[in-house]
């Protein structure tokens, strides 16, 4: 019966085994040397780095195959503006929708109000310096087109892609033959994507072992009210505004849509990271959700780069608490500005490392909070990051969906197929002579 089990369940079960077993950990041996050694800083952490790499070393690959196929799929170029253009559209809506959501209910419930700021050191905490608007703009178009494949900027690889594919069409017939090699070259990353699937449930143990072996469950309780405020907004974005998006805009059921992008809600929670899991992401959506390859390959990847529907609702929920631990009174100018400002670095410090700090910084200074309160908050962000990255990826998906959906280019006898995609994902791998 154990070889019956799909992967979605074991990576489930396996999550669950990891945080038990590293919260008991935390519990009983955080100071006992060769648990340390050996399990959280030995074991846990080779095989969920091997794992988390294993992941990276499929997104470079896999989205300029996947992106060449989808706008080569498109082939009218004016289609592909318009597609790209009502992607934009609804994560810069999407993203709206989730900062205005964070700072209302972070108002109603009011975290920090009353909390014990010597409790906490602020002095540990550098900000990051963000980069100039002028410069991510000159940084969106690679001087070098190996080195940003080489160091895996989203978004110059992106940009090149494009233009490369549009390129490719521009050229007619002479360009079929590179079309032709790359979607086989892309049903082998495919391929490659089912293996690493298969081995996912070891991987995701070893890192939730290991986030709960150093975090614990303790951290949460002085950061209660900031940290239930913020997940209940982080749920509620998820299961509400992206829930009625895809219902209003989309017609189509939102319980199907949960139900089968579970698997990628899951790697998202265990990896901490949307561009780790654009491989899943884009199984899901073309193969459990009939989105065309086409639409897929273009939206999902342009989503995990720019969608910061997560991230910018921890901003309003820490802007909010922050101001109440420090006694500060933005005001609805303040709070106006904090969405302004979400919705612009979303754009703006796409695909730059520690994205989410970086943002936060510039919101703070932009309504005059102090940055060092950053350091309250990032004892338990690592675990929040999770949820965060949960609710990004359904995000991308969604808006997929929706686009996809106003583009006529998805199957809604795929999507409401309960057993769409099984044999790609949730069924025992194939094997590699019955590959396609």
């Amino acid at each position: 019966m154990a070889d019956k089990m799909s992967v979605t369940s074991k990576i489930l079960i396996y999550m669950v085994a990891g945080l038990l077993v590293g919260s008991l950990i935390n519990a009983t041996a955080a100071h006992t040397a060769w648990v340390q050694d050996y399990l959280v800083f030995g074991l846990f952490h080779v095989v969920g780095a091997m794992f988390i790499s294993m992941l990276k070393m499929l997104v470079v690959p896999l989205v300029t195959f996947s992106l060449i196929c989808g706008v080569c799929g498109i082939g009218d170029i004016g289609k592909l503006g318009r597609v790209g253009g009502k992607a934009f559209a609804l994560f810069m809506l999407t993203t709206a929708l989730a900062i205005t959501l964070a700072i209302t209910l972070a108002t109603l419930f009011a975290p920090g109000a009353g909390f014990e700021l010597a409790s906490a050191s602020t002095s540990a905490f550098t900000a990051p310096q963000a980069p100039p608007l002028s410069q991510v703009f000159i940084d969106l178009i690679p001087s070098n087109p190996v080195a940003a494949y080489a160091e895996g900027n989203m978004l110059q690889i992106i940009f090149f892609t494009i233009l490369f594919a549009v390129c490719i069409l521009m050229i007619g017939e002479r360009g079929q033959v590179i079309i032709d090699l790359v979607e086989r070259l892309n049903d082998v990353m495919m391929q490659v994507v089912n293996v690493v699937m298969h081995l996912a449930p070891i991987g995701v143990f070893a890192l939730m072992a290991k986030t709960f072996s150093l975090q614990g469950l303790d951290i949460i309780i002085p950061m209660l009210g900031y940290f239930g405020v913020l997940v209940l907004a982080l749920l509620l974005h998820l299961t509400g505004t992206l829930m009625l998006l895809l219902r209003i805009l989309g017609r189509v059921n939102p319980l199907i849509f949960l139900k089968k992008m579970r698997t990628a809600q899951i790697f998202a929670f265990s990896t901490s990271s949307s561009n780790a899991t654009i491989p899943v992401t884009l199984t899901s959506v073309e193969k459990k959700l009939g989105v065309d390859n086409s639409t897929a390959s273009f939206i999902v990847p342009f989503g995990a780069t720019i969608n910061m529907d997560g991230t910018a609702i921890m901003q309003g929920v820490a802007t909010v608490f922050i101001a109440n631990v420090y006694g500060i009174d933005l005001g609805l100018t303040g709070y106006l500005t904090v969405i302004a400002m979400s919705v612009l670095a979303s754009i703006g410090t796409a695909g730059v490392p520690g994205v989410g700090l970086i943002m936060l910084a510039m919101v703070f200074n932009q309504v005059g909070l102090p940055v060092e309160g950053i350091a309250l908050i990032i004892g338990v962000d690592r675990l929040l990051d999770m949820i965060r990255t949960a609710v990004n990826v359904t995000g991308d998906a969604a808006i997929t969906t929706i686009v996809a959906r106003s583009e006529k280019s998805i199957d809604m006898d795929v999507f409401n197929d309960p057993n769409a995609g099984a044999t790609e994902q949730d069924i025992n791998m194939p094997s590699v002579q019955g590959a396609k």
